[in-house]
């Protein structure tokens, strides 16, 4: 059974993350990047331990979890790194999180011509884990969180050393790492032109916006 610890505006001081990776995701009021904030932060050591950092919305000051995603020493494993890079970087007022992998972008590019890339599916079809997402929509500004939100809101990081192991291999069977890198590089600039409202695109297309 995983360890989750639910914290207020700050993971607890002297964590350690021995493997060199920690697990990281959000949860918000909605998905607009210009009026939805922050509402937690969860972190996972990828030894069944999380902290769920509920965010009041008056303290965002956190300087242990601002830590731990500014250390380089630690790899940040993300699903959808793009919006959580943004949801960071807005409310935490980080200038960057780095090193960083996203297991989606990865699952792209290993996957691009195989149906959906979702946390769910991946849990599925390489870890044999079924995911509960009833939850993904509930009111995470909540004064307190139901014991359903807080197991839905751990699963997102339970699991990403695992994907990312697995999909490190595959990119790496696929000679495929470069354009990995070469993505990753690209991505804080994605997040930038989102948080200044740049519309959603490819910024290389033919066609217009």
């Amino acid at each position: 059974m995983p360890n989750i610890q639910l914290v207020h505006n700050d993971l607890p001081a002297g964590l350690a993350f021995p493997n060199g990776m920690v697990a990281v995701d959000t949860e918000t009021t909605g998905l607009s990047l210009q009026t939805d904030r922050l509402c937690l932060v969860q972190v996972g050591d990828g030894e069944g331990n999380v902290w769920l950092v509920k965010f009041d919305g008056s303290d965002y000051a956190a300087p242990n979890l601002k830590a731990a995603l500014q250390n380089p020493r630690l790899t940040k494993l993300f699903h959808f790194a793009r919006f959580d890079l943004a949801m960071l970087r807005k409310w935490l007022d980080l200038p960057a999180v780095e090193p960083f992998f996203c297991t989606k972008i990865a699952s792209k590019l290993v996957r691009h011509t195989e149906g959906k890339h979702n946390l769910r599916t991946l849990c599925q079809l390489y870890l044999q884990v079924e995911l509960d997402k009833t939850e993904q929509i509930s009111n995470w500004a909540a004064p307190e969180l139901s014991e359903s939100q807080i197991a839905y809101a751990a699963s997102d990081v339970l699991y990403l050393h695992r994907l990312y192991a697995i999909l490190a291999d595959m990119l790496a069977e696929k000679n495929l790492n470069h354009a990995m890198q070469q993505a990753l590089a690209f991505l804080p600039t994605r997040v930038e032109l989102d948080l200044r409202g740049f519309p959603e695109g490819d910024l290389f297309s033919h066609t217009n916006w």
